[in-house]
C-alpha cells in the first residue's frame, strides 16, 4: 500500500525513481509524483493515474538533479486528486516529503501550524510532516535536530523521506517498512526491495524508531533520541528482481501457472523450521493462528486439518480483530502468524499484542527479511518468489503446502502427502482452460455468486468468494453447506449462480443434496468435483485425490475462473480497484 522511493547518488534521479515506482505498482495506488533537487531548488510533478499515464502527461522522468523522491499514493486522507498526490512541498517550498502510514494527530498539528502562518494546499495528513519539518528546520538549522524534534511531535505509524533544498535526504521509520539500498556510489530509500533491486542487492532493513540522513555520498543512522546505531547489510535474493510477466498477459495468470512448482518449493529453504514448529506445537498449551484476507483463510484450513488429522486444537483469530480479544490470549502460548508480505499492519499489531503475553511467535511468510519475520522466533518461508498480482494465488497454495508439511510432522509422518501428485493435479487443471473460459463468459453480467462447501471445503468457499470479489467485482459469498436452510436458501433464485465445491469425499452426498435444493429454486449450479452429476449446469472437473489434497485443486479451478471472468468483465486482474497488495495502514 503506497510506495516510497528515494535516490541519492551520481546519476540523474528522476528516471531511476520512475522505474522504481513502476516495479512497485503491485502494491496498489491511485496517484503518483516525483520531486528532485537541483542547484538548491526543488522541482515537483505529480498527478492522478498510473505511473506510465502520469509520466506521459507531465514527464516525471525529465526532472533534473541527482537527488530525488517519488511516491505512489493509496488514498486515506483526502480524495484522489492531483493536489493530494505526493510528494508534498512545505509552505516555503524549501523541502518536500513522501509519506506512508497515518498521522493520528495531524488535525491538531495542522491547526497549530496554520495559526503560525504555514499554508496547506492538500487534504492529506502527510502535508503536516512537510510543514512541521520546515518549522523545526527554521528553528534549528540542522537536519538531525529537525528530524528528532519532528518525530517527537507526530503520533501514528509512518515512514517518510524528506528532501531538503540543500541536497540532504532524511528518512524516518516507525511501524511502516523502509529499506536502504546500498549501491557502489549511490543510495536508495524504498518501501520494497523491488524499488532498487535492478541496481543493487545490498540492503539495510531499517529498524523501527530509527532515522537516516544522506549527505555527500555517506549516511548516518540514529535512533529517535539521536544516538548513533549500528546496522547490517543484507544480500537480497535476486529472485525478487525477476518480477516480469514473460509471455503471460498478466502477472496473476503467470502466478497461477507457477503453482505446480511453487507448492513443491514451499518451505524448502527453512526445512528445519517445520520440524521445530511441530515440536513446539506438540508441547504447547495454547495455539493461536492469525492472518488477514487470504492468509486468514489459510489459518481456517489449518485449524480444520490440524484438528482432524493431528488432533491439535488451534484457535484462529482474524488479525484485525485480535486487539478486541487480546485479554483471551493466554500467556506463554504460541501465535502462528501467516502473511505473504510480512508487512501487513494488522498482523504486526497482532504479533505485538501476543508478545506482551510472552507468546512464542512463529511466522509463515514469503518475505523472510520482512518486519514480521524479524519479530518472529521461528520463520517458515513460503519460497514462492515475488507475487505481484494483488489477489493472492501462489502464496495461498504455498501456505497450504507448509500447513500440510506441519501436519505430516505432527503425525510423526503417519499421514502421507504426495506433493508430486498434487503438483500433477494442478497441471491437469491448468493444461486445458477452455471449459473454464467458457463458463467465465456466463458470469459477465451476473451480480451475485454464492460458493458452498462443507468441512475442509468451507474455508475454500470463503477464499473462492474472496477471489471472485477481488478480480471480478461481483458480489460473492462463501456459504457453509449445513447452514443453507438457516438463511441463505432465501437468496436462491434464477438470477444467481452457485458454485458447489463437491469432491468425492465424506462431504459429497450431503453437498449434492444441497445442490439439488438450490437448483429447485432456479439458481444456476457450477459444480467443482471429480464426479459428474446432472445436477450441475456447468462442471469444472478436478482430478481424483485424497481428502486432504482436494482443497488445492479446488482453489486452482476457482483462481482460473476468477481470472477469466475478470477478463470478460474487462477489469484489471493484476491491480483490482481500491485494493493494495500489502496493507500497511489500518
Amino acid at each position: 500500500m503506497c510506495s516510497i522511493i528515494g535516490y541519492y547518488g551520481n546519476k540523474i534521479a528522476a528516471p531511476i525513481i520512475v522505474k522504481g515506482l513502476k516495479r512497485m505498482e503491485y502494491r496498489g495506488y491511485d496517484s503518483v509524483g516525483v520531486a528532485t533537487e537541483s542547484n538548491n531548488q526543488i522541482e515537483l510533478k505529480k498527478g492522478v493515474g498510473k505511473v506510465q499515464e502520469v509520466n506521459s502527461k507531465v514527464q516525471l522522468d525529465t526532472l533534473p538533479g541527482k537527488i530525488g523522491i517519488g511516491h505512489t499514493r493509496w488514498a486515506t486522507h483526502g480524495k484522489v486528486t492531483d493536489v493530494n498526490a505526493h510528494p508534498h512541498p512545505s509552505s516555503s517550498g524549501k523541502l518536500a516529503i513522501v509519506h506512508n502510514g497515518i498521522i493520528d494527530n495531524f488535525e491538531e498539528l495542522k491547526k497549530q501550524l496554520e495559526k503560525e502562518g504555514y499554508i496547506f494546499k492538500s487534504e492529506t495528513d502527510s502535508e503536516v510532516i512537510a510543514n512541521l519539518l520546515q518549522k523545526n528546520y527554521e528553528a534549528t538549522g540542522d537536519v538531525k535536530e529537525t528530524i528528532m524534534k519532528t518525530v517527537s511531535e507526530i503520533k501514528g505509524h509512518y515512514a517518510f523521506v524528506a528532501m531538503f533544498e540543500n541536497g540532504q535526504l532524511a528518512a524516518a521509520r516507525f511501524h511502516e517498512p523502509l529499506i536502504i539500498g546500498v549501491g557502489q556510489d549511490d543510495f536508495f530509500l524504498s518501501s520494497d526491495v523491488l524499488g532498487f533491486i535492478e541496481y543493487t542487492d545490498d540492503a539495510i532493513y531499517m529498524e523501527n524508531g530509527n532515522f537516516v540522513i544522506l549527505d555527500k555520498n555517506k549516511f548516518q543512522m540514529s535512533d529517535f533520541s539521536g544516538k548513533h546505531v549500528g546496522y547490517a547489510i543484507t544480500k537480497v535474493s535476486k529472485e525478487f528482481g525477476d518480477a516480469y510477466k514473460g509471455d503471460y498477459a498478466h502477472f496473476t495468470l503467470k502466478e497461477i501457472y507457477e503453482q505446480p512448482t511453487t507448492i513443491l518449493k514451499a518451505g524448502e529453504k527453512t526445512k528445519d523450521a517445520v520440524e521445530k514448529v511441530a515440536d513446539h506445537i506438540k508441547h504447547a498449551k495454547n495455539i493461536y493462528m492469525t492472518g488477514s484476507g487470504t492468509s486468514y483463510n489459510s489459518a481456517l484450513i489449518a485449524k480444520q486439518i490440524l484438528s482432524k488429522f493431528a488432533k491439535i486444537r488451534v484457535e484462529t483469530i482474524m488479525s484485525s480483530e485480535l486487539q478486541f480479544s487480546s485479554d483471551s490470549i493466554e500467556k506463554n502460548s504460541i501465535l502462528i502468524a501467516i502473511s505473504q508480505s510480512g508487512e501487513s499492519a494488522d498482523v504486526l499489531e497482532a504479533v505485538k499484542i501476543a508478545k506482551k503475553a510472552n507468546c512464542k511467535i512463529i511466522s509463515i511468510v514469503n518475505l523472510t527479511a520482512s518486519s514480521l519475520a524479524r519479530e518472529s522466533d521461528i520463520i517458515i518461508g513460503l519460497n514462492c518468489g515475488p507475487e505481484i498480482g494483488v489477489a493472492a494465488t501462489k502464496s495461498f497454495t504455498s501456505q497450504l503446502a507448509i500447513i500440510y508439511k506441519m501436519v505430516q510432522k505432527l503425525s510423526d509422518d503417519k499421514i502421507e502427502i504426495d506433493f508430486n501428485k498434487i503438483s500433477e493435479s494442478i497441471l491437469k487443471i491448468l493444461e486445458n482452460p477452455t471449459k473454464i473460459q467458457q463458463i467465465a463468459k456466463e458470469l459477465k453480467n451476473i451480480s451475485d455468486i454464492y460458493v458452498l462447501g462443507r468441512g475442509i471445503h468451507y474455508p475454500i468457499a470463503i477464499e473462492a468468494a474472496l477471489k471472485l470479489k477481488e478480480l471480478t467485482y461481483i458480489h460473492a459469498e462463501g456459504i457453509p453447506g449445513g447452514e443453507l436452510k438457516h438463511g441463505p436458501l432465501a437468496l436462491m433464485d434464477s438470477n444467481v449462480f452457485v458454485i458447489i465445491i463437491n469432491p468425492n469425499d465424506s462431504t459429497y452426498s450431503d453437498t449434492l443434496t444441497s445442490a439439488r435444493e438450490i437448483k429447485a429454486r432456479g439458481a444456476k449450479i457450477i459444480g467443482i468435483s471429480d464426479v459428474k452429476s446432472n445436477v450441475y449446469d456447468y462442471h469444472i472437473e478436478i482430478p481424483e485425490t485424497d481428502e486432504l489434497s482436494y482443497p488445492i485443486s479446488e482453489i486452482i479451478a476457482i483462481q482460473m475462473l476468477s481470472y477469466y471472468a475478470a477478463i470478460e468483465k474487462d477489469t484489471d486482474p493484476d491491480y483490482p480497484r481500491n485494493l493494495a497488495k500489502s496493507v500497511t495502514v489500518k
